[in-house]
């Protein structure tokens, strides 16, 4: 079995859909960290089966809509001393920002270079969101 040292102070993000730790590595920019970001993937799961983990050493702050924008099924672990001191659940968030492109080239945001990429939620259920300039729809 593979062990990986627990944080003594840092973000676990756990209950990863297996296989896309990868996806909000990018997506949360890990890569411009200056520390340790440790990628499980794959680990076992009594719930999922399989899932993938993210660990981030040190005192850094998440962008929990991008999280829940991407699954809202995700967890994330606030840990210091070694120990959880937060569990933060995540939910769909009302509206990203900067997080997806609209996909329309007639969009205000395809031709004005700077202006910022909203998205809306329209459909809880089926995860719908919509450009706040042209209506475009984005299904997670």
């Amino acid at each position: 079995m593979l062990n990986i040292d627990s944080l003594e102070r840092g973000v676990v993000i756990d209950h990863i859909r297996a296989g896309h730790s990868m996806e909000i590595y990018r997506y949360l920019e890990l890569d411009r960290l200056d520390c340790c970001v440790a990628i499980i993937k794959n680990a076992r799961s009594n719930q999922y089966g399989r899932k993938d983990i993210i660990k981030i050493e040190g005192d850094i702050d998440i962008d929990l809509d991008v999280l829940g924008f991407i699954d809202p099924n995700i967890t994330v672990n606030v840990i210091d001393g070694g120990k959880i001191l937060e569990k933060k659940s995540l939910q769909l968030p009302q509206q990203v920002r900067n997080v997806v492109k609209c996909k329309n080239p007639r969009c205000v945001t395809s031709v004005e270079p700077g202006i910022e990429q909203v998205f809306r939620l329209c459909d809880s259920e089926k995860r719908i969101y919509r450009c706040i300039y042209c209506e475009q729809e984005y299904k997670r």
